[in-house]
């Protein structure tokens, strides 16, 4: 971690509280206890200060203590190692997948879906500075996930992939076409 900064530094200002409420505290607490002057009287004498007459004083330390943190994270502390730009170029890539019962033949290990699942999941990983989105069908489509830079997300949406998650679980030629009518659809909305 290199430089912090802050996104609303004027927030720190309010930290200046902290030593004027201290101030106040430590004042109010000497006018706590009575002060009488007795000459020469040894048994009025204050016992000896323990560990007790300390204790007393953490809840107040703990709540300066809380103050003081919450003002620092009003003020959002951002720390940056670099700020680097980077320009790159990517194509938009739609994956289309079907996840209908037919998936589930065990002629791929263990089954269809799960080999499918993870060559895409490689094509993901491969595709760095691509924009990829995530169709599912069975009979009917659902956009998993629209296009996307956020790889990780994609991957994880991936992997909750199941047979059945759409209600309709067969795969017909009506549902090709409506896969590619979203998938047009969907490269259409980029260009806008």
């Amino acid at each position: 971690m290199s430089n912090i900064d802050f996104a609303y530094p004027g927030f720190l200002y309010l930290l200046l509280l902290v030593p004027a409420i201290i101030a106040f505290y430590v004042l109010k607490q000497q006018k706590a206890f009575a002060s009488v002057k007795l000459p020469g009287l040894k048994p009025l004498e204050l016992p000896v200060k323990t560990f007790r007459n300390w204790l007393r004083h953490l809840l107040f330390a703990l709540r300066m203590a809380t103050v003081s943190l919450l003002i620092i994270v009003l003020a959002r502390p951002q720390s940056t190692d670099r700020f680097q730009d980077v320009s790159t170029e990517g194509i938009d890539i739609i994956l289309a997948l079907d996840i209908s019962g037919s998936m589930l033949a065990r002629d791929f290990k263990p089954n269809r879906l799960e080999a499918s699942k993870n060559v895409a999941t490689e094509f993901i990983s491969g595709r760095p500075y691509d924009r990829i989105g995530l169709v599912v069908f069975s009979g009917e489509t659902f956009t998993q996930c629209p296009l996307t830079t956020d790889h990780a997300v994609l991957i994880n949406l991936m992997r909750e992939i199941e047979s059945g998650m759409i209600a309709v679980s067969y795969t017909h030629l009506r549902a090709h076409e409506t896969v590619l009518d979203l998938v047009c659809r969907l490269l259409l909305e980029k260009k806008k």
